[in-house]
């Protein structure tokens, strides 16, 4: 019987340390992962030089609890499997030279991996093969877009975001809201007591069967629901505004800010937020999903958490008649397990990469 060929991935892209051995591609061993939620939690959002501090001080640790978990001595390792890119340049140069280190010190091939293309194939740990093609929506904090896979490794884009990412959106609109950091699961949380009916936010689909995303627009308009949309500017020479001015005078005063509202309303808000990027996602995943003839949906990143997001591409999926292919909730956060994963596919095929490997911190078109 030949022995499995056991990857030992690394992921710090952004504000997770995680180190994860999985075996044949699939089978995960073991999944270790330093979050750095509290440590950003105050300002709202990841200050990307108190993310890269970070990493330093867990990388050594988390990297040895991977090894800890499992039986397997460093000698079985087959490869160093690193998230190369996308993400925070800082973040990724810990991670990177961890993981050449680690390959030169046990003489193991490394392999390099993009962060996002290992979110489309997180849904395969501890299921399954994929069957492709596959349309895959990958929705978290710093990424939306939408993919073509014919394989692990073959991977088309279609469409990406234009400004604000899915899961960017959803701190954002929490931090209107005043529900705290990070977004995305509070949102989801008390999305359930609201009517997401009630208040019809803005999809914004970029028109001409586009495969972009935008979700400033959203955001802005919760602003706007929450604290009123500003006022004209003071007329020069004392003249009276006009009507179109006395009008957006008025809107103004629309808003009453946030202190004001109920629970109810805070909920109904985030309700009606949440309806419009679920839709804006579901409505796009379609489009991508009928131009490539997918016979799966896949989804990923952060955002794949939501349950509405996942209620709607299940309900899709069936209207499709398509496979619909989810990760388990624990492989929807930045984890080094999918970087692992997809590793293996790369190591079979030959595609290592040398001690003189770069990070690069934007996304590849």
């Amino acid at each position: 019987m030949t022995e499995p060929a056991y990857i030992l991935g690394i992921e710090s892209s952004c504000d997770e340390t995680a180190c994860g051995i999985v075996a044949d591609g699939t089978d995960v061993l073991s999944n270790c992962v330093a979050s750095q939620i509290e440590l950003h939690r105050r300002f709202g959002g990841v200050v990307p030089e108190l993310a890269s501090r970070a990493h330093i001080e867990a990388i050594n640790n988390i990297v040895a609890s991977a090894m800890e978990q499992t039986a397997i001595a460093p000698e079985k390792i087959s490869a160093v499997a690193i998230a190369n890119e996308p993400g925070l340049i800082g973040s990724l140069l810990i991670g990177l030279m961890a993981a050449k280190t680690i390959a030169w010190i046990w003489d193991v091939p490394l392999v390099a991996v993009n962060h996002v293309y290992a979110h489309a194939y997180a849904a395969a740990l501890d299921a399954g093969p994929i069957d492709y093609p596959a349309a895959a929506l990958i929705c978290s904090g710093g990424h939306t877009a939408l993919y073509r896979c014919d394989s692990p490794m073959d991977m088309t884009l279609l469409g990406g975001t234009i400004d604000d990412a899915a899961g960017e959106a959803f701190d954002k609109v929490a931090k209107i809201l005043q529900l705290g950091y990070p977004g995305g699961p509070v949102i989801d949380r008390v999305s359930r007591d609201g009517d997401p009916k009630l208040i019809d936010f803005p999809r914004s689909l970029l028109g001409g069967g586009s495969l972009d995303f935008s979700f400033s627009g959203l955001k802005t308009a919760v602003l706007y629901h929450v604290n009123g949309v500003p006022g004209p500017r003071p007329t020069r020479g004392g003249r009276k505004p006009g009507p179109s001015a006395r009008r957006a005078s008025m809107q103004s005063n629309a808003g009453r800010g946030i202190e004001n509202f109920t629970p109810r309303e805070v909920a109904d808000v985030a309700a009606g937020f949440q309806a419009a990027v679920v839709d804006t996602l579901r409505i796009k995943l379609r489009r991508a999903a009928e131009k490539t003839g997918a016979k799966t949906l896949v989804i990923g990143g952060g955002v794949a958490a939501n349950s509405a997001l996942r209620k709607a591409v299940t309900e899709l999926g069936d209207k499709l008649g398509c496979e619909v292919r989810m990760p388990e909730m624990a492989y929807c956060v930045d984890n080094a397990v999918m970087t692992a994963g997809l590793g293996y596919h790369y190591l079979q095929a030959g595609k290592t990469a040398d001690l003189n490997l770069a990070a690069c911190p934007t996304v590849r078109r």
